[in-house]
């Protein structure tokens, strides 16, 4: 993977200290942040399973997802599924 820094010429240090005042937050937290978010709204929006929906949104697996969503919004992901979207990864116990 290329270093984003490099292709645009500044130090590593130099472009987290840039988006962080652009955006308001590191650039790592501000990476999690859209892909919960981006998570949050495929299980409120689709029937997909936590595991195809944690590809999706760029994590391994299920389980490392819903780490990442339990810090982030203090709820597991199965219980954020909008209601009629009860879809059990293949599994997971009750």
């Amino acid at each position: 993977m290329a270093d984003p820094a490099a292709n645009i010429g500044v130090s590593r240090v130099g472009l987290a200290r840039g988006v962080t005042v652009r955006v308001g937050e590191p650039p790592i937290t501000h990476l999690a942040s859209r892909r919960i978010t981006s998570a949050a709204d495929l299980l409120g929006e689709t029937d997909q399973t936590v595991g195809t929906i944690a590809r999706k949104v760029a994590y391994a697996n299920a389980f490392a997802l819903s780490v990442a969503f339990k810090q982030l919004r203090g709820t597991r992901p199965s219980n954020h599924r909008a209601p009629g979207h009860d879809v059990r990864d293949p599994g997971s116990s009750p």
